[in-house]
């Protein structure tokens, strides 16, 4: 379930930290006793019951293995009912189903007041947006928030009003939803008129509250905010000391000509802060020192002491330690991930070990539990995996010579879960001829991939070259003849490899690499490009002109080129790291959706229609024109309306989005803050600093940790591998996985003691 970390909840329960003792906890009689379910009070009842007793011991051992899986609390209802309800909810349609209404929920910024629904955001040609009439996002945001009602309903039914009141994350959900449910209903009253919709700025929530791994990177982040802030302070101080020592040394001059510094830069305090802050990031760099640069190159050394120390040392030791302590945080909750896996494991062994299900205790035994193998597989059956991991648990299940498994070895069944897989191809097809014997183990030979390799090559260095030749031709001017006879005959090869490919692996065979994929696909398209291009007439040629259909051609090729990456077992690393990143790490990415979602609601808010462009529009076409003011409007150079940046703004979310993004960027980001600056108040710099440390240096500081996390663990697992075994090797790696090695399993005593604290599960010893 969608709830604090299991951990969390066991400490409120009044246990330790994990590996800590429990206060009370583990002073019980050693002595094992036979054990069975508080809801079964005696044999004779159990017997009568026997069937349907069965059904449920196998739907809740079910149920315990895929929360195991999806390292989710077994902490709900535990009756038939509700474990069908519970698999219901969980199921790939209702989960998709919710993850699109919160997408739907999130995109209706798009297109309400602002919209967002034009060709341009430049503010000099924008058009009026299209306004959607009043009730329409309305009536869709109302029946996103009846989805989430009952998505609350659903979840606070099934953990049961005890662990309700202990999840913070399900009381605020009920509390955004009460507060959007206010704010659409005032909307409604107004008849759309309003101008703040609180309930924009609180949906990101709806993200947030439906990711586990999102709340646990949340917590991480606010866990390591103190020691964020400690390094913020510090670079708060080098800031301030640079800048009163700078309004020293750069102070007004009785000669006008030596006042270049002190006017542009350092004229008073808000502006000598802002220009140091934005050399910090090195975006006015050497912009900032060339005015005093040019009358004596010694002041120089001021600007590089504060660059030395501020960018180079101080931004640096805040990475190193937002690195550090949030994976050391990380660390901690995906701990307790793996505590939630090996206890939905135990759980599922305790209630097939139910008295005549498979239990057998005898004294001579010592009264050890076991499972019956035969009763696993049967529940194994019925648990959604993946196929590979299934197939390797039955083939280790099956190994048992008695038919039975203990605690112990059901727990190492379950490592497979942990394990990379590694995709095993069909084997090639056996030919009686000669002639195809030979074509299969020429094609078979790594030497075949080379060539392939080295032809691919070949094309693109012939591209590169005619595009060389021709670049400062019009599409008129260019004769396309051979280029033309050339991608013919390289495309020729790629068809001829393909085909012999197939034969030597067979289809099955053939499909099975991911590289014969990629390479099949792309001679497909070429081919059919090539068989359009000459099958038409020039004049029948209305929807694509003869270069626009040379040019994709070549443009295709050039992608097909892209083969050469899994060849190359660094570069193999390195993308594989790249598309787990995409896959495993959404978390990271998604909490940074969320921190733009505010931000952009926020700048709408403060600086929707801030700026405005000049009623004479030739200023800013009329370079010739002598810097003139009227009003704010500047045109110095490097300002917004010199560089014309007029599409950044924040007239509707679209364009916020943009210009949020531009700043994290940070290259010129102090054109916006000026400009910002002069036509709101100076004040406005608060929002853009506050955005440029929550984005530029926390977020990107986090990213740069996850990805060297990442990619160092792939190399390492890579390392004894050959380029083949790196491309036949499914990686899955996940956070989980990438912390395995640091991570201590929970002992035998810590999983009973936290099982017997289960709110509906109550087991007897």
């Amino acid at each position: 379930m969608e709830e604090e970390p299991l951990l969390t909840s066991s400490i409120k329960r009044g246990s330790g930290d994990y590996g800590s003792q429990d206060n009370g906890q583990h002073d019980q009689p050693e002595e094992e006793e036979s054990r069975r379910l508080s809801y079964s009070a005696t044999d004779d009842s159990f017997r009568v019951h026997e069937d349907a007793d069965a059904d449920l011991y196998i739907q809740q051992a079910v149920v315990f293995i895929e929360d195991a899986i999806q390292y989710r609390s077994i902490n709900h209802r535990v009756d038939s009912g509700s474990l069908r309800l519970y698999r219901w909810y969980y199921s790939k349609i209702c989960q998709w189903g919710l993850g699109f209404t919160i997408a739907v929920v999130l995109a209706l910024a798009f297109i309400e007041t602002p919209s967002s629904l034009t060709y341009t955001s430049d503010i000099r040609f924008k058009p009026k947006p299209w306004e959607p009439p009043c009730g329409l996002t309305e009536g869709i945001e109302m029946v996103c928030l009846c989805i989430f009602i009952l998505d609350f309903t659903v979840k606070s039914y099934l953990i049961g009003w005890e662990e309700f009141r202990m999840n913070k994350w399900l009381i605020g959900y009920i509390v955004v939803i009460a507060a959007s449910v206010i704010d659409w209903m005032l909307s409604v009253s107004m008849v759309c008129n309003e101008n703040l919709r609180v309930r924009r700025l609180i949906r990101p929530f709806f993200l947030l509250q439906n990711s586990s791994l999102m709340k646990k990177t949340l917590k991480c982040i606010k866990r390591t905010l103190p020691e964020i802030a400690s390094v913020i302070l510090l670079l708060a101080l080098h800031l301030c000391l640079f800048t009163m020592i700078g309004m020293l040394i750069f102070s007004k001059s009785d000669d006008p000509k030596k006042n270049g510094e002190w006017e542009t830069y350092f004229k008073n305090l808000p502006k000598s802060l802002s220009s140091l802050l934005v050399l910090l990031t090195t975006a006015n760099n050497p912009d900032v020192m060339i005015p005093a640069y040019s009358l004596n190159r010694g002041y120089s050394i001021f600007f590089i002491l504060f660059s030395v120390f501020g960018t180079y040392l101080l931004m640096n030791l805040m990475t190193a330690i937002i690195y550090n302590q949030f994976r050391g945080y990380l660390l901690m909750s995906v701990q307790t991930s793996i505590i939630r896996r090996r206890l939905g494991i135990r759980a599922a062994f305790e209630v097939l070990c139910c008295p005549g299900r498979g239990h057998t205790s005898t004294q001579s035994e010592g009264h050890v539990e076991r499972v019956a193998v035969n009763m696993f597989l049967q529940v194994l059956g019925r648990v959604h995996m993946k196929s590979h991991c299934r197939q390797a648990i039955i083939k280790a299940a099956q190994q048992f010579p008695d038919g039975f498994i203990n605690g112990e070895a059901f727990q190492r069944l379950f490592i497979e879960l942990d394990k990379d897989f590694m995709k095993e191809h069909p084997p090639k097809p056996e030919y009686s001829s000669p002639v195809l014997q030979h074509i299969q183990y020429m094609y078979s030979h790594f030497y075949i991939v080379v060539l392939g390799n080295v032809v691919a090559l070949a094309n693109v260095i012939c591209i590169c070259t005619v595009l060389v030749l021709n670049s400062e031709k019009s599409a008129s001017e260019k004769n396309n003849f051979y280029m033309e006879i050339l991608n013919c005959i390289f495309i020729l090869y790629y068809l001829i490899e393909m085909l012999l490919k197939i034969v030597a692996f067979g289809w099955r065979g053939y499909l099975s690499y991911r590289n014969n994929i990629f390479d099949g696909f792309f001679t497909v398209l070429l081919l059919t490009c090539v068989f359009i291009l000459f099958s038409t007439d020039n004049s029948d040629r209305r929807v694509m002109p003869l270069w626009e259909m040379v040019r994709l051609v070549n443009m295709l090729i050039v992608f097909r080129f892209l083969r050469i990456i899994p060849e190359i077992k660094l570069m193999a690393v390195v993308a594989s790291t790249l598309v787990d990143l995409v896959k495993n790490l959404r978390a990271f990415a998604g909490i940074l959706l969320v921190v733009y979602y505010v931000f952009a609601v926020l700048g709408i808010w403060l600086f929707q229609g801030a700026i405005t462009p000049p009623s004479n529009m030739s200023l800013i076409s009329n370079s010739s024109i002598e810097n003139k003011t009227d009003g704010p409007f500047s045109m110095d150079c490097g300002t917004f309306e010199q560089l014309e940046y007029w599409p950044n703004n924040f007239d509707d979310f679209a364009s916020s989005l943009v210009l949020l993004y531009n700043i994290m960027v940070v290259n010129n980001w102090h054109v916006f803050t000026d400009a910002y600056t002069r036509y709101t108040t100076e004040w406005s710099l608060v929002y853009f600093v506050a955005w440029w440390l929550t984005s530029s240096v926390m977020w990107v500081n986090l990213f740069v940790a996850l990805i060297l996390e990442n990619f160092t663990y792939k190399w390492d697992r890579s390392n004894a591998l050959s380029v083949e075994d790196v491309e036949r090797i499914a990686y899955q790696s996940t956070v989980q996985l990438i912390f395995r090695e640091h991570i201590q399993e929970p002992t035998e005593e810590e999983l009973l003691a936290q099982l017997q604290q289960h709110p509906h599960l109550h087991l007897s010893w």
